[in-house]
């Protein structure tokens, strides 16, 4: 059975006290050949956010098994910015387990082109993240940018404004993850899907409003993968 689908009757389950795939299915108000269809295939973005809102699931933890079932616990930051808390500015020291990471809110990316040649950084701020976590998840400080989100079609996962944490060591794709691309000039975070005929499926978790894409892979030079993200409300 298809991993998400998996953990979505897990979470029928144990939230709702929903069995089976019939009941599940009537629940949802769909069909048993659509749950079929989802524990061979995969659910759909739509489909994925829409049973966990009516089940009442996170849809991160749906979508990749991280984070709580229901959504309840807020992860905490690691990170500290710098340059807007008094407490942190550039002229504190770093502890020893700490390192500093640029956090870009202007990005201008031209097409084609590299990350590092084409961003411009008009704030100086910066990020500062824990040795040991970056550790703990094989990413090397020297490989870590911040951004913000743009826009909603990525929400309710996170929304506009978030700011993200990117490996720029890590470009391979591996379906379902989420990745910073330059994509015609612009920078988008997306999840990617490898296809057949060296195609890339480009999706947002807020598909109602934002339908699956189809790009070749040649147009999309991949920035690296979003590890991290934090919002506040």
């Amino acid at each position: 059975m298809n991993e998400k689908t998996a953990r979505l009757y897990e979470a029928a389950e144990k939230l709702k006290g929903i069995k089976g795939q019939s009941n599940l299915a009537r629940f949802l108000n769909t069909s048993p050949q659509t749950l079929n269809n989802w524990e061979s295939r995969g659910v759909s973005s739509k489909g994925l956010i829409e049973a966990a809102k009516a089940i009442g699931a996170s849809v991160e933890w749906l979508e990749t098994g991280t984070g709580s079932m229901d959504g309840s616990h807020t992860p905490e930051s690691n990170a500290t910015v710098i340059g807007t808390v008094d407490a942190w500015d550039s002229r504190t020291p770093l502890s020893g387990d700490d390192c500093e990471v640029p956090f870009y809110k202007d990005i201008h990316l031209a097409a084609g082109n590299g990350f590092s040649d084409d961003i411009e950084d008009y704030n100086g701020y910066k990020l500062r993240f824990s040795k040991a976590t970056l550790r703990r998840h094989g990413i090397s400080p020297a490989a870590v940018i911040c951004v913000c989100a743009d826009g909603d079609s990525m929400e309710p996962v996170f929304p506009d404004g978030a700011t993200l944490g990117i490996n720029t060591a890590d470009k391979t794709v591996k379906d379902g993850k989420i990745y910073a691309v330059n994509h015609g000039g612009l920078l988008r975070t997306k999840i990617l899907q490898k296809l057949p005929g060296n195609k890339i499926r480009i999706r947002s978790y807020n598909a109602e409003a934002y339908p699956d894409e189809e790009a070749d892979a040649a147009d999309i030079n991949i920035i690296g993968r979003v590890f991290w993200w934090s919002v506040m409300d």
